[in-house]
């Protein structure tokens, strides 16, 4: 345990931002997973709320690189796999 006092406030400053990141991270992981889960037609609906789905894990995405959560890289990445999962859905059906 730190004893100095600019070490007390690094340690506080550490768990907030801490929780903030796993708060991020969970609430993008949560769209995406939604995502994926329609898209193997395994939630009520199917493909066609799947448009509303990837705008919400698009969002997440990109909130998250924002932050600096992810790196700005994963977040394209990301987005582009998901985006061209949802386009051969869609044309699949």
């Amino acid at each position: 345990m730190a004893n100095i006092k600019s070490s007390e406030k690094a340690n506080r400053q550490r768990v907030t931002r801490t929780a903030r990141n796993v708060a991020q991270t969970t609430a993008m992981r949560t769209a995406i997973k939604k995502l994926r889960a329609a898209l193997g037609g395994q939630s009520k609906g199917g493909a066609k709320n799947l448009a509303p789905l990837l705008k919400s894990a698009v969002q997440a995405i990109d909130k998250a690189a924002s932050k600096g959560v992810i790196k700005k890289g994963t977040a394209s990445r990301s987005v582009s796999r998901l985006t061209i999962a949802v386009s051969g859905a869609s044309a699949a059906k």
